[in-house]
């Protein structure tokens, strides 16, 4: 682990990013964007940015760090304009380092900043075909390709631009792009990551979730349509339908983990469909207990539900460090042995003695779902039933979530008997696939769930998709020089 990356102690899929635009003339923009992108940290939090349009000039600022960490009044002072985006960034593809921190901005035919959320399954091929152009990277992230693809257009018009571009995009994208004179948000044709329209007075706003719009006093007006493209600006709300008719594959583990509890998915409150989670998953798999306990936080609406629908009481037996995660010190040999204490603590004298049942919403490694079984069981439980309010997760995802490799997964090639010998629990069950979809309400035709099932909506993936380095291997591979 290098210095500038943060310990990580969460063994479920990592986040990955967060987009926001608003076109608002008579507000402080850059600080709507700053509270937008607080209210989406959670779905990264390795950089921070922000670009706002001024005087016919684009002005970004992005760092490494939280939001908070990044931005201070000075810096929001003097990011203004009439409009602005935003990013928040966990790496799905290139490092952590600053120069792939968002928004990406260049200065090609036109000048631009862009927000990405997703990952490019073709990135590789349009960047060799880009390099050949003579065109230069700054970053070794997906999102530059976008970038440099719309920057370099002929047309006069960055919507023209979009159109022209979008259809030969392939992958997850969820983009949010400034110009000098407007906002444009764009969305994959299959919708796999989550984009919104909302409305703030008479302007308007996008973002990756509605909790954004909350904290700014916007309305949520919907979501953004696959395939569509929308631009904000002086003549208000435009909207183009540039690809039609593809198959639709939202995410469904926006709906399970990603999206947050107070976030409104396809007309679902998270919160509401994760609680029937761990209904249906005690309906699916009972099990004689006298306590269920959530690993907080991603547990905890399941485990309500879950405790409702049996009747066994609920209790706080983990409690979590909320602070950890963005921890740059190694805890040190002296320290290494207590592990995951850094970040849960157990409660002997609520769980002591007691036939536990542990909900959780998703096991990859299984690392840290060990070690909270074996620190049950040393602070006294008598028994630990894990349930978790997902199917079980077989395969990588390469549409924007940083999921392992099937290798790293202790569910790929194991039977749900061979996961629980290895995690140390007296029982494991899983949600079913038709629970999943029974509890959020949709079919599953129009979902994204390759993660479970090895079933990628979207052709070409596995042999397109290079890996989160790839752009970075490409560039060791060329030994060209990049500005």
């Amino acid at each position: 682990m290098t210095p500038q990356e943060p310990l990580s102690l969460r063994d479920g899929p990592r986040d990955e990013c967060g987009v926001f635009g608003v076109y608002a003339p008579e507000s402080d923009v850059a600080r709507l964007t700053y509270f937008a992108l607080y209210a989406l940290q959670h779905r990264g939090q390795e950089s921070a940015g922000i670009a706002t349009s001024q005087d016919g000039h684009i002005v970004a600022l992005r760092e490494l760090g939280l939001v908070s960490q990044v931005f201070d009044e000075p810096k929001l002072q003097a990011l203004g304009g009439s409009m602005a985006i935003g990013h928040v960034r966990y790496s799905t593809t290139g490092s952590s380092a600053w120069e792939n921190s968002q928004p990406i901005h260049r200065s090609d035919r036109r000048e631009l900043a862009l927000a990405h959320n997703g990952n490019l399954t073709g990135a590789l091929e349009l960047h060799l075909e880009l390099r050949e152009r003579g065109v230069r990277f700054s970053s070794t992230s997906d999102s530059e390709i976008i970038a440099a693809l719309l920057s370099m257009h002929e047309a006069e018009a960055i919507e023209d631009a979009v159109e022209d571009v979008l259809p030969r995009l392939e992958g997850a994208f969820s983009t949010v792009v400034l110009t000098q004179d407007s906002v444009v948000a764009f969305r994959d044709p299959a919708g796999l990551r989550p984009l919104a329209i909302g409305q703030l007075g008479d302007r308007y706003c996008v973002a990756s979730e509605s909790c954004a719009f909350d904290i700014i006093g916007a309305r949520m007006l919907r979501e953004v349509e696959p395939g569509e493209l929308v631009s904000i600006g002086e003549r208000g709300l435009e909207v183009r339908q540039v690809v039609k008719g593809a198959r639709r594959a939202f995410c469904v583990f926006e709906h399970i983990y990603f999206a947050r509890p107070d976030s409104k998915l396809e007309g679902r409150l998270t919160q509401v469909s994760r609680r029937r989670m761990g209904e249906i998953l005690w309906r699916e798999s009972p099990v004689g207990a006298d306590l269920v306990i959530a690993v907080p936080d991603s547990g905890n609406p399941a485990a309500v539900g879950f405790s409702t629908a049996s009747g066994i009481p609920k209790d706080d037996g983990l409690i979590k460090n909320r602070y950890v995660a963005r921890t740059f010190i190694q805890p040190g040999q002296e320290l290494r042995k207590h592990g995951l204490r850094m970040k849960f603590n157990p409660l002997p004298e609520i769980i002591g003695g007691k036939r536990i049942v542990v909900v959780d919403d998703s096991i990859v490694r299984g690392n840290t779902t060990r070690q909270i079984v074996r620190m049950l069981r040393d602070a006294g439980a008598a028994e630990v039933h894990m349930r978790i309010s997902a199917p079980p997760i077989r395969h990588p995802c390469h549409y924007g979530i940083d999921m392992s490799t099937h290798e790293e997964m202790i569910a790929h090639g194991r039977s749900v008997e061979e996961v629980a010998d290895e995690l140390g629990c007296d029982s494991l069950a899983y949600l079913s696939i038709e629970g999943l979809y029974q509890a959020i309400g949709l079919p599953r035709e129009s979902h994204c769930d390759a993660c479970f099932t090895g079933d990628y909506p979207l052709e070409r993936t596995e042999e397109a998709a290079g890996g989160k380095f790839a752009l970075e291997n490409a560039d060791s591979a060329m030994a060209l020089p990049r500005a």
